[in-house]
């Protein structure tokens, strides 16, 4: 390879190994008879209503009843995910690694490892995971202040993705910034020293808005009219996409080092 060219796909080691654990996590799903994956979704798998029944029961009951109404089967899940009534701390984190089927893990990756890459590179490998565990848990509480008396799970990593999205925004869209290098799949070795925009400057930067213009108002339609994309049988947590979101624009400066001295001039 010749001196100073990059490969196609440069990707970070911790962005890779989260690929690979969601794939692999998949995977191991993909063989399980039923039972043992809805087992797995209860220990796992973000569900509201057990962090409510504690302090409302009867907000959670109502919510039981109407699931009994609408059809047994519906009463058996409500049951079987309700369990023994005690919250599940660790699904606050762990809902982010399961996934609804290859298609959902597929897109959630694509964008991990576009928006991801730069983005590891910024933070280093441990404030990066932090990172993404401080999205994971905004958008488990974005869903659950919408969602308190649901009993039915939420899985994905697509609040960690969004996270990481709003993130790249705080330092991609400088002036003259190498947009087409920042989201490259992994690719770029400047975008990631650009420095960080201050959020009142984000509020008047006219491509960061439309950047988040567009993103919130696709994430709304697709939580509204998820038949749009393919997606008849399954809801769109897109409440969580935002709580993730909000993390990664507003908890940035608390993972971004230190700053960087100036690029050279291209």
């Amino acid at each position: 390879m010749a001196p100073g060219r990059q490969p196609i796909f440069n990707v970070p080691g911790v962005v890779l190994g989260f690929v690979v654990v969601l794939a692999l996590i998949q995977l191991v799903s993909d063989w399980m008879n039923p039972l043992a994956q809805f087992r797995m979704l209860a220990n796992f798998a973000f569900v509201p209503g057990r962090f409510t029944v504690a302090y409302n029961p009867s907000l959670v009951a109502a919510s039981f009843d109407a699931a009994a109404a609408q059809s047994e089967s519906a009463a058996e899940l409500a049951t079987f995910f309700l369990g023994d009534g005690k919250p599940l701390w660790h699904t606050a984190i762990t809902y982010a690694l399961l996934h609804g089927g290859w298609a959902h893990v597929g897109v959630n990756c694509l964008w991990l490892v576009a928006f991801g890459s730069a983005l590891a590179r910024r933070f280093g490998t441990a404030r990066f995971l932090i990172f993404c565990v401080a999205c994971a848990v905004g958008g488990a509480l974005a869903h659950y202040l919408t969602h308190r008396a649901d009993l039915m799970p939420m899985v994905g990593a697509s609040a960690v993705v969004s996270g990481a999205m709003a993130a790249v925004v705080r330092f991609a869209f400088q002036p003259g910034a190498p947009l087409d290098a920042a989201f490259a799949l992994g690719r770029s070795q400047r975008a990631y020293t650009l420095p960080a925009l201050p959020l009142s400057e984000v509020a008047s930067n006219r491509t960061a808005l439309s950047f988040l213009a567009v993103w919130f108002i696709a994430n709304f339609l697709f939580g509204a009219f998820p038949q749009t994309i393919g997606m008849t049988d399954a809801s769109i947590a897109w409440q969580a996409h935002v709580g993730g979101f909000l993390v990664g624009l507003f908890a940035f400066k608390w993972f971004d080092p230190p700053a960087r001295p100036a690029l050279p001039p291209s």
